[in-house]
């Protein structure tokens, strides 16, 4: 567990045998937890945040990026009050997928393009398709924190080959996210990137290169 600054903390997986996602906790009044992973892996997390001295019970909202498993199957950890949301898109499209393999909770209220409000904080919710059809990239202005999901990691982007996925709109995702002002860019996988300059170059190195192959 990591602290990025005030009131932001990142759960950040290092063993590269394990394919499990980052997962982020904000703490600010509110406590916002981005992308839980894995249930059985979901260990990791619950670890990081005992910490913290932080029951499950404590999160006030659970936020999915996007629908794979990877990064949602650990929500079925959490009970009320904690609130659970994701895209619509993203909900129905998991659904189908998993059939009866796998029950998906019903989402509390779906998280749709725009602004997002849980007691004082403020995010944009920002729809980035791509790599999922559904996925929603959150951006927190106060702390110029963006939370990409699986669209952009560090010097690299996300599989366009699963159901759903779309080279095309894959790219205008990330060049939609370039435009914000980023100190702190915040992958579902990987390292992650603080400083705007280094957040610009990234941006930078994945167009030249990656953009030649979607």
């Amino acid at each position: 567990m990591i602290k990025l600054c005030e009131g932001l903390y990142g759960f950040i997986w290092q063993d590269y045998r394990q394919n499990n996602c980052n997962t982020y906790l904000i703490d600010d009044g509110k406590k916002i937890l981005i992308d839980p992973g894995h249930h059985h892996l979901f260990g990791h997390v619950a670890a990081g945040l005992q910490t913290l001295k932080i029951g499950l019970k404590d999160i006030d909202l659970v936020v999915i990026t996007h629908g794979h498993p990877d990064h949602m199957e650990a929500v079925s950890a959490f009970t009320r009050p904690t609130q659970f949301t994701m895209s619509e898109t993203d909900f129905q499209y998991i659904t189908k997928l998993a059939g009866s393999y796998h029950k998906i909770p019903q989402p509390d209220f779906f998280l749709k393009p725009g602004d997002l409000t849980a007691g004082e904080l403020q995010f944009q919710a920002i729809d980035s398709p791509g790599h999922s059809p559904g996925s929603i990239c959150l951006y927190w202005a106060k702390n110029k924190a963006l939370f990409t999901g699986d669209v952009i990691f560090e010097q690299g982007i996300g599989r366009t080959d699963l159901p759903g996925g779309s080279s095309s709109l894959l790219k205008e995702s990330i060049l939609n996210l370039k435009a914000l002002p980023v100190e702190y860019l915040l992958p579902g996988h990987g390292g992650y990137i603080t400083g705007q300059q280094a957040v610009r170059e990234n941006f930078t190195v994945v167009e030249n290169y990656w953009f030649r192959h979607l």
